[in-house]
Parts: structure tokens; C-alpha cells; sequence
């Protein structure tokens, strides 16, 4: 029977790459038709609202064309039958670990499917093109926009993660590059902590060193053997 040790998985864009979303930093990615400092900052907000607010309804619409992937729904399955604590904090913006089934998920970069009011940080479910001046339902300022970590803003419930570390018998990065802070360094902080450490990826990762172990190949395939190892042992 599988025991009750507590599980932390870090998902970044190669999880959901599978089910056909681009990721940022590879060659043809994201990154090589948009610059970050265009659209993903304070300042390319405040400098050109129409070309970030743009930006954003172009990646949310994107998500009516994909569906999970065998590692999204592997990951669900974990969740729904481990007995003890799983917590899943994704480096994503997309829906696709619930729309799989996951409930207990943490997104440290925002939501594609959220807007946030820049005067009061009212939060709500956004479905549909997001314009420059949208009103917030709370406080009527004309100030909604994505909600999304912008690159030197500071990534959601950061104390939540740390804590969820601290006890974590075992941490799990996916589909993750190695490169990006803070969630490059959750894999020091774990081993820190006292739990074990794997990588799943498609390759090594710039962080593969620090991992007890790393699997590479495909998410759709290394994660679903992963979790079925894990729920058979």
C-alpha cells in the first residue's frame, strides 16, 4: 500500500507544452516573437496597456484549443488516491491541472483565467477578452488587468510554498527549465528541508544537479509511469 508521506510538485511549461500551448523560452517560443520587456513588466503595461491587455486575451483564447495530457491527468490521479498531503504549485498560467481534475493547486505566476484590480487587488474569474479600463466590480476604478506575476513583481503566496517545503517528505519538479527564481531554488530549499528530491523532464534542466534523481522523456510518459510506480509501491 503507498504511505502517507507529503508530496510537493512544481510544474513549469513543459508539462503543458504536450497539449500544445508554446512555451517561453524555447527557440520558437513565446519569447522569440514577443519581447518580455514588451509585454510581461510593470513598465511595458503602464508604457502600452493595449499590447499587454492584447497579449494576454491572445494566450487565454488559446486555451478553448487544448486539452490535458497524460501528465495532467496523472498528476489528478495522485491527488485523488495518495493518502497523504499533495500540493501542486504550478510555474503556469493555464487551467489545465484542474480541468484535469486537481484541485489542491497553487499558481505562483497568476492566471489566465483571473483579473486583478490594480487599485484594491480584487481578484475575480475572467472568461473573455480583458480591454485597457475594464471597472472593477469592487471599487470601480478603471484598473483591471492580467492577473499575472510580471517579471520583477514578486510570485504568489511565496509563504504557502516555503512552509509546504519545510514539510514535504518529497519534491517533484516538471517540465521546468531550472532557470527561473524562485522557483529554480525550491529544489535546494527541499533538500534543505530533509526531503527527497526528483526531476521529471523532457531534458536535463539547469538545475539537474541538485536532484536525488532525474527521468527524462516526455511528461505524457515519464509522469503517468511515475505516479503508477508511486501508487503500486
Amino acid at each position: 500500500m503507498p504511505d502517507s508521506r507529503a508530496i510537493v510538485i512544481l510544474t513549469g511549461a513543459g508539462i503543458s507544452a504536450e497539449s500544445g500551448l508554446e512555451t517561453f523560452r524555447a527557440s520558437d517560443g513565446l519569447w522569440a516573437s514577443y519581447r518580455v520587456e514588451d509585454v510581461c513588466t510593470p513598465a511595458a503595461l503602464a508604457r502600452d496597456p493595449v499590447l499587454v491587455h492584447d497579449f494576454y486575451d491572445m494566450r487565454r483564447g488559446a486555451l478553448a484549443g487544448v486539452v490535458p495530457n497524460p501528465a495532467h491527468d496523472a498528476l489528478a490521479r495522485l491527488e485523488r488516491t495518495w493518502p497523504g498531503d499533495v500540493l501542486l504549485v504550478t510555474q503556469n498560467v493555464d487551467d489545465l491541472h484542474e480541468r484535469a481534475g486537481s484541485q489542491n493547486v497553487l499558481h505562483m505566476h497568476g492566471e489566465l483565467k483571473s483579473a486583478l484590480c490594480a487599485a484594491c487587488d480584487h481578484r475575480l474569474r475572467w472568461q473573455e477578452s480583458l480591454p485597457p479600463g475594464a471597472v472593477c466590480p469592487a471599487c470601480t476604478a478603471p484598473l483591471l488587468r492580467p492577473d499575472i506575476v510580471f517579471f520583477g513583481e514578486i510570485p504568489y503566496q511565496m509563504d504557502r510554498i516555503e512552509r509546504a517545503l519545510s514539510r514535504a517528505d518529497l519534491f517533484v519538479s516538471i517540465g521546468t527549465s531550472g532557470a527561473v527564481y524562485p522557483a529554480a531554488g525550491f529544489v535546494r530549499l527541499a533538500h534543505a528541508y530533509g526531503a527527497e528530491t526528483l526531476e521529471l523532464n523532457l531534458e536535463p534542466s539547469a538545475g539537474s544537479g541538485w536532484f536525488d534523481e532525474c527521468r527524462h522523456g516526455p511528461a505524457s510518459i515519464v509522469v503517468p509511469a511515475w505516479v503508477e510506480a508511486l501508487l503500486s509501491g
